[in-house]
């Protein structure tokens, strides 16, 4: 097993270095002007403002040039410097990820419990009422766009019912906790700021329950054809036959052998969060990663754009680990493979 993650880890950086040498490579050949961004529309037709600017940033130079000095800087940890923010990326990326990180978790949480939930419950009651209620909810949470699921939410519990708060991670006149995590709801109670907890924790509700529902489809989904399939076992029909209670086969016999697919499931969901997050973000004005993300593609700044897919990449490789480790850390026949 050490053998193994030694060498997942060791190939880790290679694969990181091709992800961003392909996304440098595509955003190079492509036709759109990041001077537009950098000088402004009415700059561009200034000689001496654009030759300034391509050498500020080094755009004066050939393609292969630009390559070999971004990877040596990436080797040493520099993403480059946003052509919008005039900061480093990596400040970027670290000042936003808090933020991205709190909303991901959250709506992992409510889609891994609700969708567990109703993936049991619609598998115990197999073509009833029950199940196709279930069935419903799911596949209704993996239909509805992230954007009309959002609007919608905040028209009827923000604009019309008044029952949670608008967008933004607090009240528009509320001071940020100073920084210990990044998490509004944790930095709250950590400076035992109670009212300032519960208005993070209020404005947390909405976008990640838009954001977990669409967990909870595939979640839901998932165990439910899972625990269907281990209800066909003989280990089962033995446990029903020596008279255990059908709450106890489902829960201690049936779903951990169902939840293994799920965990492969959710580590690449919570991946896929992480950076694709785009449209919650930006209609809930939530300033993480996403909407670091959109603003970053709207005015062509290159640097960003790569930043954010390395850090996506970095999701992917780590939770895709992490997932490889529980799966041989619930299931003995992996381990010991």
């Amino acid at each position: 097993m050490k053998r193994y993650l030694a060498i997942r880890v060791a190939v880790m950086p290679l694969l990181l270095l091709g992800i961003a040498s392909i996304v440098f490579i595509v955003s190079r050949l492509t036709p759109a002007n990041p001077l537009v961004s950098i000088v402004g529309e009415r700059n561009l037709t200034n000689p001496t403002i654009v030759a300034a600017a391509k050498a500020r940033w080094g755009l004066d130079q050939s393609i292969p040039v630009q390559y070999a000095k971004y990877m040596k800087n990436l080797l040493h940890g520099d993403l480059g410097t946003s052509f919008t923010t005039r900061r480093p990326v990596l400040s970027d990326l670290w000042d936003r990820l808090p933020a991205t990180l709190e909303l991901t978790t959250a709506a992992l949480c409510i889609g891994v419990l609700f969708g567990v939930g109703l993936g049991v419950l619609a598998a115990r009651h197999r073509n009833t009422l029950i199940d196709h209620v279930a069935r419903f909810f799911a596949l209704l949470g993996s239909s509805l766009p992230a954007f009309w699921a959002g609007l919608l939410v905040l028209y009827i519990f923000y604009s019309r019912l008044g029952w949670l708060p608008g967008p933004g991670r607090l009240d528009p006149r509320a001071t940020e906790p100073g920084r210990i995590t990044g998490f509004f709801t944790v930095d709250t109670l950590l400076h035992g700021d109670l009212k300032s907890f519960k208005a993070a924790l209020l404005h947390l509700i909405l976008p990640a329950s838009v954001l977990g529902w669409g967990v909870v489809g595939i979640v839901s989904r998932l165990v439910r054809a899972s625990l269907l399939d281990e209800f066909s076992m003989e280990y089962i029909k033995v446990a029903r036959a020596m008279g255990l209670r059908e709450r106890t086969i489902v829960n201690t016999h049936a779903l951990r052998n169902a939840l293994l697919p799920t965990i492969t499931i959710v580590a690449f969901t919570f991946a896929f969060l992480l950076t694709g997050a785009v449209l919650t973000e930006k209609i809930f004005s939530w300033p993480g990663v996403g909407n670091y993300a959109v603003e970053a593609s709207r005015k062509l700044d290159f640097p960003a754009i790569i930043g954010v897919t390395i850090l996506g990449g970095v999701a992917f490789l780590v939770t895709n680990l992490i997932a490889d480790v529980i799966y041989a850390i619930a299931d003995p026949r992996i381990r010991l493979s």
